[in-house]
C-alpha cells in the first residue's frame, strides 16, 4: 500500500515557538501554500481513503486538497511537548531542556512525550492500515509523524531522520 504523507502549511506562531499539540491557527499564506500542496498532490491520485490529525492545522489542509471528511485520529498527532507547549525554545527556563537536545530522539519533555511514544503511535496507525486493503491513502499530519512514518517503512534511520523533515505543505510518500 502507498501512504501519502502530507505536513501542514505553515502555522501563525513566531518562529521558535514549541507548539506541538496546540491547536494554533495557519498563518496568512495558507491559500497560497495549500494551493501548491494541491497541486503536487494531483500526481497522487486516485486515493482510496483520507486520514487527518484532529488539529485544525492538518484538517484545514485536508479540506482544501479536496478531502472534507477525513477519518481523524489522535495517533496522528504531533509530539506533546508538555509544559514548554507554545513557549520560544529560547525562553525555557526548564533544567531538562538541555537534556533533551542532547538526546531529543529518547528523552521526553517536561509533562509531555518522548519521540518514542510518537512513534509507537505512528506505528500503531500504520500496523492499523495494513488491516484494510487500500491501494494508496493520503494522511494529513505534523513534521514529527511524518518523520516516524519514514523510520517505520525503514526509508531512513534514526541518525538522519531529522534531515528528512518535509517544508510545512510537503509530502512524502513511503510503502507499507
Amino acid at each position: 500500500m502507498q501512504v501519502i504523507l502530507i505536513r501542514h502549511t505553515s502555522v501563525a506562531v513566531p518562529r521558535g515557538t514549541c507548539y506541538g499539540q496546540t491547536d494554533v491557527p495557519v498563518s496568512d499564506t495558507f491559500e497560497q501554500e495549500a494551493e501548491q500542496t494541491l497541486r503536487n498532490l494531483q500526481a497522487y491520485l486516485p486515493i482510496d481513503a483520507a486520514f487527518s490529525s484532529p488539529l485544525t492545522r492538518a484538517r484545514k489542509l485536508a479540506a482544501y486538497c479536496g478531502f472534507p471528511d477525513p477519518v481523524l485520529d489522535d495517533r496522528l498527532l504531533e509530539m506533546n511537548m508538555g509544559q514548554w507547549e507554545m513557549q520560544r525554545y529560547d525562553e525555557i527556563t526548564d533544567p531538562h531542556l538541555q537534556e533533551w537536545y542532547d538526546d531529543y530522539l529518547h528523552l521526553p519533555t517536561t509533562g509531555g512525550e518522548a519521540f518514542p511514544d510518537l512513534r509507537t503511535r505512528v506505528a500503531s496507525f500504520l500496523d492499523g492500515l495494513r488491516e484494510h486493503d487500500y491501494s494508496r491513502v493520503v494522511i494529513f499530519a505534523h513534521g514529527g509523524v511524518l518523520i516516524a512514518a519514514g523510520l517505520y517503512a525503514g526509508i531512513y534511520g534514526e541518525d538522519v531522520a531529522w534531515d528528512h523533515l518535509a517544508p510545512f505543505g510537503g509530502i512524502i510518500s513511503i510503502e507499507i
